[in-house]
């Protein structure tokens, strides 16, 4: 593993400094193993760390080696993802507040990561009316059957139709937990998990073995969002968690559809309030897979496929001093600050080692060494 990965880790563990604080960090010093050795001054230049923030992480850096960290954490946690890794999912590293660390469990499908199998999130409340569970079995079905691989969150009423139906229908799902990836809430879901480790992920921004806590949940939602092409909204009563879902998918520029319901109908009113923000009602199973065929297609990102080569050709200097930066898959920013080269030279000098099969773009302007 690279080593960015302990020092995602080591940062994560300081108070206060959540995702968006820790991609300010990479931005700005190209590498979060270059801010873990800058000093107090030049951690005033980054947006948002202000005296105490500053004065936490003084207190945290001197008492944690990352390095050793890391060993000790993945003895209980083995199995997780930071943003400079390949595996980490396209769409997640697009929105503000990208998981530092996502943990996860079961079966890995590289094409859902990249982008190139659609995922869809499907939400609602917690008590479904008969009309709910129906329709939220039919949709699941159909985009499993089409496809698609569904995202919800292991919880009560529609996340449990959406996974159940999806994984009767042969297709795959990814639950997004509040809680530790070996943790079932709630209890009674122990079955469905194991259907959904053989069959797909289970995801969580949370260590082993964290347990359920209300907090948790709704940055939980977010990453339901993230990582979608689109959110489902089956219903949601006007204080729901699948609403905040919906939000966040609005936020980072999802598309939202909602299922039809009564004004009768308490557990509808939710979605008949992000009508009036944009959202697309659902018609029919094949309406809604008329809307989705139409979302734009993802720019195709396949894994690095690199060129086998004895020995290195005779490179110019410029292009060998770029190559030599490149130790783990690394940021535009981060390969300019380490050659010290004006951002045009490093630019053209990326493309003819593209050229050249030495080099590999990933997605987010991130570049691998061949």
């Amino acid at each position: 593993m690279g080593v960015e990965r302990a020092y995602w880790l080591a940062w994560s563990q300081i108070t206060g400094i959540g995702p968006i604080l820790l991609r300010r960090l990479q931005q700005h010093f190209g590498t979060l193993a270059a801010a873990w050795e800058a000093d107090i001054a030049q951690l005033r230049q980054v947006e948002g760390f202000g005296p105490q923030t500053i004065e936490l992480v003084a207190a945290e850096r001197s008492r944690l080696l990352p390095e050793k960290l890391l060993q000790q954490h993945e003895q209980e946690n083995p199995d997780f993802w930071t943003p400079e890794t390949i595996e980490y999912p396209r769409l997640l590293l697009e929105i503000p507040s990208p998981p530092p660390l996502l943990y996860y469990r079961g079966v890995v499908d590289l094409e859902e990561n990249l982008g190139t199998v659609p995922l869809v999130g499907i939400v609602g409340t917690r008590n479904p009316s008969e009309y709910g569970k129906r329709w939220t079995r039919r949709l699941s079905a159909a985009l499993a059957r089409n496809g698609f691989t569904i995202v919800s969150g292991l919880a009560d009423g529609i996340d449990t139709e959406a996974h159940q139906s999806c994984l009767e229908a042969g297709g795959r799902t990814l639950a997004v937990v509040g809680t530790g990836v070996d943790v079932v809430y709630p209890p009674r879901n122990r079955e469905l998990y194991q259907e959904i480790l053989n069959q797909g992920l289970v995801l969580s921004e949370y260590p082993a073995a964290t347990p359920p806590d209300r907090t948790h949940f709704p940055p939980r939602n977010r990453i339901i969002a993230g990582i979608s092409r689109a959110v489902i909204v089956i219903e949601a009563p006007m204080k729901s968690g699948a609403l905040i879902t919906a939000r966040y998918a609005n936020e980072f520029g999802r598309d939202v559809y909602v299922l039809p319901g009564s004004l009768d109908n308490p557990r509808a009113i939710g979605c008949i309030g992000l009508l009036s923000k944009g959202a697309q009602v659902i018609e029919s199973e094949n309406h809604l897979l008329e809307m989705l065929g139409a979302m734009p297609q993802l720019d195709s990102v396949a894994p690095p496929q690199c060129v086998k080569q004895l020995a290195l050709p005779e490179l110019a200097p410029e292009l060998k001093q770029v190559l030599a930066a490149i130790v783990e898959s690394m940021s535009f920013d981060s390969i300019v600050q380490q050659t010290g080269m004006a951002a045009g030279s490093v630019s053209g000098a990326l493309l003819q080692l593209e050229l050249m099969g030495l080099v590999s773009q990933l997605p987010g302007m991130r570049y691998l060494r061949c």
